[in-house]
Order: structure tokens, then C-alpha cells, then sequence
């Protein structure tokens, strides 16, 4: 469990955190954007969200029990909320290894590292070394101890190699990449920052040449995002990607539907305590900041690449893991594992609202996940 005292500190790290953000908003003369906010805020060195101590994965809130306090977390994801999702997951990795002809993963943002032991328990030997990406030391340190026993296979780098020859994966690691945000206000456009306002943070819109991909019918005022770190991110692993597949599982939507003229308000999120709201000014650094993805910009960004990606497929979750066997693994697991799984696939929870891309790096092949209900049509 993660120890108490962390939340005790808390406090004083968003101190911290609040005065160094400032220094850069001061240093920015007086106006910060967004996306540089957002990547202070979770990833500055142990302070930001993801870099600090305080615990985020898990299926519990912080309680109170006995007059004591329990240590909980911010929010679950599918490999904390069953290990199905893992080992459906795997079915498909498994055959893209073969495919490929590779013999490594690539897991970006690995969080608890539950999703990367899942893969490497149900995977086995057809996994030679298995390579996680993250920024957090912190979480580092925890997937360090939950892996302790595949030490032999797991190994951690900050940086790309020049190229890459593996299946990637990454789960909820678009959605955390920093985004711009862009306000049209009376048919003018602005791009919206952070400003000092006495002891807080506060917006201020101002005019930008900037616009989202698409056009937004209608006069009425709307707040949306751009997002060029996670297309830059997708663009780098054309490049370095020689070789293999990637697998990316996230919330959103294709261009169509994210820029949609009644998606007025955008979709910045943050969580704290399983509780969601859309104030990324508060809290700072005790809090989870995200934003929607939009799938249409992450598959031009890996075709735009030298040399591209092609697409592989696009579906639901709900399709991608039914199609990798979810219904048959279901069958041989409990009725509370078996409830939990129908929340990976339940339309009105994660079913639908997440999705699931995938890219290759040399001659074209069917993935099992995209078999039946490829939506690659809509991108």
C-alpha cells in the first residue's frame, strides 16, 4: 500500500508546483499556453501528477475506515479492473509477434505495470524482452517491484532507439499527452492559456491563427483541442518503427464526431478520488488531466510518416476484444471476474466511448481484433 504520509505532503507539493508554474508563466511574460500548463502540471519532476508520490491506479477512492485514513486512487483502468483485458489483449499480440516475425513489446506509459504483466504471464516465451517507455520514476519503482519476477525480460528506457522492430502498445496513453486549446469566441479565434490571478490560476484567450483540423459550422461560441505532441509522438514511431505492429486502446472519437458543432465545451477532464470535473486550474498536481483523442489525427500522423504506417484497423473496445476471444476467456473465469469484463465491453460504460487503433510497419495484415466491426471507413 502506498504510504500515508504522501497525502499528508501533498499539500506542500502543490505548493511547490503552483510557485514553479508560476516562474514559468512569469518567465513566458505573464501568459502560459495550455499544452505547456498541462505538461508542467503532470509531468513536472516529482511534482506533477504523474511524477509524484500519491497513488492514481485502483478501484477504490481514498475512505475513511475506523477513524483512519485508506489510502485509495484517482481512477481504474482496464488492466487494474480485471486481467481479462490483459489476456485478451494478449491473443492479439501473440499473433502479431508471429506476423511480424518479432520477438519484442514496447509498452508506452505502463501506469501499475498490471497491463505488462498480463501480457508477459499469458505471452510467455514468445516475448524475448519487453521494453517499457515512461516518464514517471515513481511509477517506474512500482512496475520494477510488480515485474520483479520477469527482471530477466523487462527493461526500462527514457529514450527511442533509432529503430524499433516489436509490437507496441499503449493503454490511456494518448489521452495524458498535452493538448492546445482553441476557443472561437463571436466567429473569432483564440487560443486559450494560463495566467497568475493573485494566489491562483485563471484563463485568458488570445488571438490565435491557429484552428482545429476541420471546419465548425455554425456562429456560436466553441472551446475545443488541437493535439500536435500525441501526432508528433505518433509521426516519431513511424520513423523509428521498422518492423512490427502498434496497438493504442483510448477514449475518443474520429474527427467527425470530435469536432462536432454540439461539442461546444471540449473535452479536458480531470479525476481525483474516482470523482471527475473540468477545472484543470485546481488542484494542480493532485489531480489526473485529460483530453478525448482523435483518432483521425492519430492515423494521418503515422501515415504522414517517413516512412508511414498503414492502418491496420480502428474499432470499439467492445469489438476489438470480443473479436480477440474475451467471450471464450469469460468462460472459464468467475462470476465477479465475469462482471467486471462486462465493463470492458458494456456500450454504456467502456465499450464505446474507448476505441481501439492499430498500425503496421511493413506489408498489410489482418489483425484478429478488427475481423468483425472495423470502422476504418469513419477515420
Amino acid at each position: 500500500m502506498d504510504n500515508p504520509a504522501v497525502e499528508k505532503s501533498s499539500p506542500s507539493l502543490t505548493s511547490v508546483l503552483q510557485a514553479e508554474i508560476a516562474q514559468h508563466i512569469q518567465s513566458s511574460g505573464g501568459w502560459l499556453p495550455f499544452d505547456q500548463f498541462m505538461a508542467l502540471a503532470l509531468y513536472q519532476p516529482g511534482l506533477g501528477y504523474y511524477a509524484n508520490d500519491r497513488p492514481k491506479f485502483g478501484t477504490m477512492p481514498t475512505t475513511e475506515q475506523d477513524g483512519q485514513r485508506v489510502e485509495g486512487s484517482d481512477f481504474v483502468t482496464a488492466p487494474e479492473m480485471t486481467p481479462l483485458f490483459g489476456q485478451a489483449l494478449a491473443a492479439q499480440v501473440a499473433q502479431a509477434l508471429q506476423v511480424t516475425g518479432t520477438h519484442e513489446v514496447w509498452e508506452f506509459g505502463a501506469g501499475s505495470g498490471a497491463l505488462a504483466l498480463q501480457l508477459l504471464q499469458a505471452l510467455g516465451d514468445q516475448v524475448q524482452r519487453y521494453c517499457i517507455v515512461d516518464l514517471s520514476g515513481s511509477l517506474r519503482a512500482r512496475q520494477q517491484l510488480r515485474l520483479q519476477d520477469y527482471a530477466d525480460k523487462v527493461c526500462w528506457v527514457n529514450e527511442l532507439p533509432t529503430q524499433i522492430q516489436a509490437v507496441v502498445v499503449g493503454n490511456e496513453v494518448l489521452d495524458a499527452m498535452p493538448v492546445q486549446l482553441l476557443v472561437r469566441q463571436s466567429g473569432v479565434w483564440h487560443e486559450r492559456g494560463v495566467v497568475v490571478q493573485g494566489d491562483t490560476f485563471a484563463w485568458q484567450d488570445r488571438l490565435t491563427d491557429l484552428r482545429p483540423p476541420t471546419e465548425i459550422p455554425g456562429p456560436h461560441d466553441y472551446l475545443t483541442e488541437i493535439h500536435p505532441q500525441a501526432d508528433a509522438f505518433i509521426r516519431t514511431l513511424a520513423d523509428r518503427l521498422t518492423r512490427g505492429a502498434a496497438f493504442f486502446l483510448d477514449y475518443g472519437f474520429p474527427e467527425s464526431e470530435y469536432y462536432h458543432p454540439q461539442r461546444s465545451m471540449g473535452t479536458v477532464m480531470c479525476h481525483l478520488a474516482h470523482r471527475s470535473d473540468p477545472d484543470p486550474l485546481d488542484q494542480v498536481g493532485r489531480k489526473d488531466i485529460t483530453a478525448h483523442v482523435n483518432f483521425t489525427s492519430i492515423a494521418l500522423a503515422g501515415q504522414d510518416g517517413a516512412p508511414s504506417l498503414c492502418v491496420l484497423g480502428y474499432t470499439s473496445q467492445a469489438r476489438f476484444l470480443l473479436n480477440c476471444g474475451l467471450l471464450l476467456i469469460m468462460e472459464h473465469a468467475t462470476q465477479v471476474e465475469r462482471a467486471q469484463a462486462l465493463k470492458l465491453v458494456n456500450e454504456h460504460e467502456m465499450g464505446e466511448l474507448f476505441k481501439v487503433i492499430a498500425f503496421g510497419a511493413g506489408p498489410e495484415w489482418e489483425p484478429m481484433g478488427f475481423t468483425h466491426g472495423d470502422r476504418s471507413h469513419v477515420l
